[in-house]
């Protein structure tokens, strides 16, 4: 599985160490610094080797909230 992650540097800690507990990071990528409205956050690149078997699944109507990025990014101080 791969997976392109952009957040703050405390994000970017949260969200791997969340991903990677799904399996094993296989490749981390640098953290590479962004500019204009999102400046003070970082893109980073993971690659993972991940096996479903024996995983807890969720219920099928126990969905994840959307959250609306353009509310959050105004909300957002900057860096």
């Amino acid at each position: 599985m791969e997976v392109w992650l952009s957040g703050t540097r405390a994000e970017l800690d949260a969200a791997t160490t969340a991903v990677a507990a799904l399996g094993h990071v296989i490749q981390q990528g640098q953290r590479w610094p962004m500019g204009g409205v999102d400046a003070g956050r970082y893109r980073l690149y993971l690659r993972l080797a991940v096996t479903v078997a024996g995983r807890h699944r969720p219920a099928p109507d126990a969905g994840g909230e959307l959250i609306d990025l353009t509310a959050a990014r105004a909300l957002r101080r900057p860096a």
